[in-house]
């Protein structure tokens, strides 16, 4: 089969490698489209120190099931599914719980590092698990499965917040993720909405999802304009989906005394953080890690069109050109912004 692999950092090769193997509990999934994530980007240039060469990458999936194994219980072949990014073991305290993103034991597609490498679906075949595997509703198509996983992470950050009706909120960091979580929360009793971005382009999508307004963080001081639209109080609630510095601290910034921020972004492992704020404000941080069964839910809004994927999804390109698509990516290409690939 033919995979795009990262063969070196900033190196792809679209080459021919062996089929994947399935156990008893697995499938075999046809790949039918897989999107490029932002953690993948990060990861060819070894930034991330999560995606160590050589490794196929990929972990934003569907596609139709050509094998099952042999005490697989709930999957045909025909099957037309996408599955979760986050391999959990289904038996330590966590999964018995139901926390199946904090597994003791968790491996994510298409990643490689110190402790394990799985190898992801940018590839003609990919094998996984049954149990991280969902049914697609008929009206789903490939590309739009393909945004599940991105959804679900948002939609995961959205849930573990405590909102209330008429909440201001701020979303600090409009790609992907971000503009996913405009749209949840439009599917909520919250009240206005604004956006923060350093591209303009990001923030006028975000403008015909939802946000009432949006702000360039690189011109506006964007504490100072939320504080003058809420009655010099700050935002209810925050949702910072970038994950460096400077950008969690317009998220501390731009919350009322007593608030919430939710950090879903991690670009940065380490941060300076402000702490003193937090602390003497008393702001509630909520970690967001991946997602935590939510994907029936994600799948259900997509096919009932309660949130626009559509609207994200710039290119739909051959696997073959990945390395092409990569490179825009990295480049940060204006009105790029998700590019799922089709083997």
């Amino acid at each position: 089969m033919k995979a795009l692999i990262l063969e070196e950092y900033n190196q792809f090769v679209y080459e021919n490698v062996p089929m994947p193997k399935i156990s008893p509990e697995d499938v075999l999934i046809e790949v039918k489209a897989c999107g490029i994530c932002g953690s993948d980007v990060h990861g060819m240039d070894g930034s991330s120190g999560r995606r160590i060469p050589p490794i196929t990458m990929g972990h934003e999936a569907s596609g139709i099931i050509v094998k099952v194994g042999k005490n697989v219980k709930y999957f045909s072949q025909g099957d037309r599914v996408t599955f979760d990014s986050t391999v959990y073991c289904g038996t330590c305290r966590y999964c018995r719980k139901r926390l199946i993103n904090l597994c003791d034991n968790r491996q994510v597609m298409g990643v490689s590092c110190d402790e394990y490498r799985l190898n992801g679906a940018l590839a003609e075949y990919v094998a996984v698990p049954e149990r991280i595997v969902y049914p697609l509703p008929e009206e789903v198509s490939f590309e739009k499965a393909a945004m599940t996983e991105p959804l679900s992470i948002a939609c995961h950050a959205v849930d573990r917040m405590p909102i209330s009706a008429h909440d201001t909120a701020v979303i600090v960091g409009t790609g992907i993720i971000g503009l996913l979580v405009i749209q949840l929360l439009k599917n909520t009793d919250c009240g206005n909405i604004f956006a923060v971005d350093i591209e303009q382009n990001k923030l006028d999508i975000a403008g015909k999802l939802g946000a009432k307004e949006g702000f360039r963080s690189d011109i506006h001081d964007v504490p100072a304009e939320i504080f003058k639209r809420t009655e010099n109080l700050g935002a209810d609630i925050v949702f910072e989906a970038v994950g460096i510095a400077p950008t969690i601290t317009i998220a501390v910034e731009s919350v009322k005394k007593g608030g919430s921020i939710s950090l879903i972004g991690n670009v940065s492992s380490t941060i300076d953080f402000p702490l003193q704020k937090v602390v003497t404000r008393q702001i509630s941080a909520y970690g967001s890690c991946a997602s935590s069964g939510e994907y029936p839910a994600c799948l259900d809004m997509i096919a009932r069109n309660k949130v626009n994927v559509d609207a994200l999804i710039s290119r739909v390109a051959p696997l073959s050109e990945g390395a092409l698509w990569f490179e825009r990516l990295k480049r940060q290409e204006a009105g790029l912004l998700k590019v799922i690939l089709v083997p």
